[in-house]
């Protein structure tokens, strides 16, 4: 059985004849090219293990030919050689990526050394890729709980496949990082990566979004646009809050799911696209359906993976874990020195429940770390800033003594304003309306509380 397939590129008859005996005897399956074009040729029909490359070739040189190699991502593995060897050669052969760099006239143990080098590199390289994409796909799923282990096992299956995955959960439990780790996962990777909140768009842009217009579809359509799928095609498409997606627009995105090919909204001709759809949503999507706002047969061909993310509150364990990981992260992004967490205000932390999930807990340290003066956030720290700190669940945690009514007041409100922003990602109107106030009364509001307008 053959060790590796090698490709020699010289543009000398007697050198390929010298170089290919040489190695068919060491039990290489050899193929011989006798100038770069030709080369080129080959290797994009054939997968060769490892190019043996003459640099002063006519029509086109050695060096050339490898950056053109690189320019069409071709990653295979190039060991250079040369009778006329300088250092800039050298140097410009290793820069384009090559192996190694072999002078002539080449003795057969300098050559069959260096081959031998250069593939047990190639294979640990992709022996490494292989395990980071096992494992490291997964890394920002921070947790040790049993629930969290399951998850990681489960990216990993639905990854591996082509199928549509469905995630469900909470709000703020980390959907997105899932969606991500599956496209990281999966044979898609080097694919491009699209995502698209349909709640956040307006009803009347969706389609435009998704599937992009000609010039002149509608007004301020000035030119032709790609959308979401045809961008994404090749890698993943992510459909965060899926469930808020328009009705009629719902017939569309099944059609695509069902056919492969999208209409660009004004054209008149179909495109194929190859793409793998991920969508999520915190809404129970079975009782939509019985409710009449979301298709029975869009939601079948989107749950062929279901995966649902734990809230935090199942998985309490990880809390610690995840407020160092914060704590590191939002010291480092805002230019703090480095913070502890007192046992007394870990313990606090433990105890809330997080109705915002793993989203509220990184905003809660990100919020400690900027408002504690010193380099060590205590128990106090955390009382002051959790609204229901060891209260249970109940509110009583709002109350603080010592402290003025009106200031435990603005506490609350602050809170409230808070978790709301959170609850509607930011969007000021819906946040206006959900509390029932004007929008130039919400920024009021926010501004006299302190609260920064995003």
């Amino acid at each position: 059985m053959s060790k590796a397939s090698v490709l020699v590129v010289d543009d000398e008859k007697n050198i390929l004849s010298t170089l290919s005996r040489a190695l068919r005897i060491e039990d290489y399956e050899v193929d011989v090219a006798g100038s770069a074009p030709i080369a080129l040729e080959k290797l994009a029909t054939k997968a060769y293990d490892l190019v043996l490359l003459d640099v002063m070739m006519p029509e086109m040189d050695g060096l050339t030919m490898l950056r053109k190699l690189r320019e069409a991502k071709n990653e295979v593995p190039v060991i250079v050689m040369s009778g006329h060897g300088t250092i800039d050669t050298a140097v410009e052969a290793t820069r384009l990526g090559a192996r190694d760099f072999i002078e002539k006239p080449i003795a057969s143990e300098r050559l069959l050394l260096s081959l031998e080098h250069a593939l047990a590199l190639t294979r640990l390289e992709r022996e490494n890729e292989e395990l980071r994409r096992a494992t490291g796909a997964t890394d920002d799923l921070l947790g040790d709980s049993a629930a969290m282990r399951q998850l990681r096992e489960q990216v990993k299956l639905a990854a591996s496949a082509n199928a549509p995955v469905l995630i469900g959960g909470e709000r703020g439990t980390g959907k997105e990082l899932v969606a991500r780790a599956i496209h990281l996962g999966s044979k898609r990777r080097e694919g491009p990566y699209e995502k698209l909140n349909c709640a956040a768009v307006p009803a009347e842009l969706i389609e435009s979004e998704l599937f992009g217009h000609e010039a002149g579809a509608f007004t301020g359509a000035t030119k032709q646009r790609r959308g979401k799928f045809e961008r994404a095609s090749g890698g993943t498409l992510f459909l965060d809050e899926v469930g808020d997606m328009p009705s009629n627009m719902q017939a569309k995105l099944l059609r695509v799911l069902q056919e492969g090919e999208i209409e660009r909204v004004g054209g008149s001709g179909t495109i194929q696209v190859d793409v793998r759809v991920v969508a999520a949503t915190n809404k129970p999507l079975r009782k939509e359906i019985e409710e009449g706002r979301f298709r029975a047969d869009l939601y079948d061909r989107l749950d062929v993976v279901p995966l649902r993310v734990p809230p935090l509150r199942e998985r309490a364990q990880d809390v610690a874990l995840l407020a160092a990981s914060f704590l590191h992260q939002a010291c480092a992004n805002n230019d703090r020195r480095d913070k502890t967490l007192t046992e007394g205000a870990m313990g606090l932390l433990l105890r809330y429940d997080y109705p915002g999930n793993v989203r509220e807990l990184r905003n809660l340290i990100e919020r400690l770390v900027i408002l504690t003066p010193g380099d060590q956030i205590t128990e106090s720290d955390a009382r002051a800033l959790l609204p229901i700190a060891g209260g249970g669940g109940n509110g009583g945690g709002y109350y603080r003594p010592g402290v003025p009514l009106r200031d435990m007041i603005d506490d609350v409100e602050r809170d409230l304003i808070t978790r709301a922003l959170e609850h509607h990602q930011g969007h000021i109107t819906n946040t206006a309306q959900d509390l029932g106030l004007e929008r130039s009364h919400l920024y009021k509001k926010m501004k006299a509380l302190g609260m920064k307008r995003e």
